[in-house]
């Protein structure tokens, strides 16, 4: 496979949304058939590591939807947003200012806390199933944008979350892997058992 025009091919097959930030990169030394760094806040620049000799062990409608998938991860994991949270945050810093003019040490503690707490929400939603569960859902959508029928997508993204997994040497899937697995396989029609709302 020749890395380059992958490249090209999968930067044109991603949401035009996405292009401007994603960026794919050859990292032939990784374990990981493909991997992201968790985007922090302020980092507009999403990178994608890919392990092509892995990479061309997967078929192309499996290597199509995995790429989708961890482009609509990319792009559900949000830190700006206006949300309770932001509230909290915004509150817990404004009022740490203001305890810290007035020299009150434990009213300072407590505000930077209450930050704290916000931001600890923030990040346990950019973590959370229901994140995964949509991001999986956006890909399957975009890629019935690109030709795939919407069981064809799902099952070739159950295969690929299996195939990687073997392709790596694990033995077993992660928690959230596995509730991906059984949602995938329902929207594939594989099966008639749905996971629990979340």
């Amino acid at each position: 496979m020749e890395h380059n025009s992958e490249i090209r091919r999968l930067s044109e097959l991603m949401p035009a949304s996405a292009r401007m930030m994603v960026k794919i990169i050859s990292k032939p030394e990784q374990i990981k058939v493909i991997d992201v760094l968790f985007p922090l806040p302020g980092n507009r620049e999403r990178l994608i590591y890919i392990n092509f000799d892995l990479w061309c062990k997967l078929t192309k409608p499996q290597r199509d939807i995995l790429f989708l998938r961890i482009v609509s991860w990319l792009l559900e994991v949000k830190w700006f947003k206006p949300d309770i949270s932001q509230g909290i945050i915004l509150a817990g810093l404004l009022v740490g200012l203001v305890e810290f003019r007035q020299g009150d040490v434990v009213g300072t503690i407590a505000a930077l806390a209450l930050s704290g707490m916000g931001i600890v929400r923030i990040w346990r939603m950019n973590n959370s199933q229901e994140l995964e569960i949509n991001a999986d859902n956006d890909a399957l959508n975009i890629a019935q944008r690109r030709g795939y029928s919407p069981t064809a997508a799902a099952e070739n993204l159950l295969n690929s979350i299996e195939t990687v997994a073997k392709i790596e040497g694990r033995s077993h899937l992660s928690f959230n892997e596995l509730v991906r697995c059984q949602n995938l396989r329902v929207l594939s029609g594989l099966s008639g058992v749905g996971i629990p709302k979340i």
